[in-house]
């Protein structure tokens, strides 16, 4: 499994457009093969950051999803509203404490 994090900061007059964009997308993008998991995390002290994190099965699944048109449409209506550069990264589970 393959964990996917982005991290993004929004022009303020931009957050509410692009929650509404998320609102529209989320379960499209959710349930795009591959992707087991979708969460929207808002940074705990600055309004207008919010991170994406998402399960993929493996690499070649996210990267199916980052081609598809379905990226495209969300990813350009997306990066038109950021105040600054957005931080991906990917991960995978390493050690789990319960």
């Amino acid at each position: 499994m393959l964990i996917r994090i982005v991290r993004m900061t929004f022009l303020p007059e931009e957050r509410d457009n692009f929650l509404e964009l998320f609102d529209e997308s989320k379960e499209k993008i959710r349930h795009f093969k591959g992707c087991s998991h979708l969460e929207l995390l808002e940074d705990y002290n600055d309004l207008n950051v919010f991170s994406t994190y998402s399960y993929w099965k493996d690499e070649a699944a996210l990267n199916a999803y980052r081609h598809s048109e379905l990226f495209a449409e969300v990813w350009a209506n997306t990066k038109s509203k950021f105040a600054a550069k957005p931080v991906a990264f990917s991960s995978k589970k390493f050690i789990q404490v319960d």
